[in-house]
């Protein structure tokens, strides 16, 4: 398996943690804002949307077109980069998000697969916002995994708070 495919497949196994963690609690608690996290699912997965743009499409290969024309880039990163959680409640639908963080991760996926080994230390995309981390792409996709997995621990606190704790189906002897 080649460096790339391991950075795919990793960066695909975090984004279905992300579902693995979210789709089992119900809709409706989505928005939620428990004080111990002060954040709510639908904010994660606005910010999530955002973020993955950004660390594995934007500066990997630049704007693309078709995903800025499908999903509301600008108003996506108002709500859920600038703003604090509460101001995001009831503005966009729950399902809206959910199928908008889909479209993008399979963007995302499909942009990594064009990637060759040899580009991977490459210098980023220029952004008009640098990036807070890395310098080359193979950074960029890393902290895209590490930044996913951070907020899966985040998503893990508010089920938890909100619904209940996440089943890893573990069987613990008694």
């Amino acid at each position: 398996m080649t460096e790339t495919e391991i950075l795919i497949n990793q960066t695909a196994n975090a984004y279905q943690w992300i579902h693995k963690l979210v789709e089992p609690v119900p809709l409706a608690k989505w928005n939620i804002i428990p004080e111990t996290v002060e954040s709510s699912i639908d904010w994660q997965l606005g910010h999530l949307i955002i973020s993955h743009y950004f660390h594995s499409i934007m500066v990997i290969r630049g704007h693309q077109m078709d995903i800025l024309q499908q999903l509301p880039i600008r108003e996506y990163s108002e709500l859920f980069t600038a703003s604090v959680p509460s101001q995001s409640v009831g503005k966009v639908d729950s399902a809206k998000l959910l199928a908008d963080l889909q479209f993008m991760q399979q963007k995302s996926l499909a942009i990594l697969a064009t990637l060759k080994a040899s580009e991977l230390d490459h210098p980023l995309e220029p952004t008009s916002t640098p990036h807070p981390i890395a310098t080359t792409k193979r950074e960029a996709i890393d902290w895209n995994i590490k930044h996913t997995m951070y907020h899966c621990g985040q998503l893990g606190l508010i089920k938890r708070v909100v619904d209940k704790r996440h089943d890893f189906g573990l069987k613990l002897a008694r």
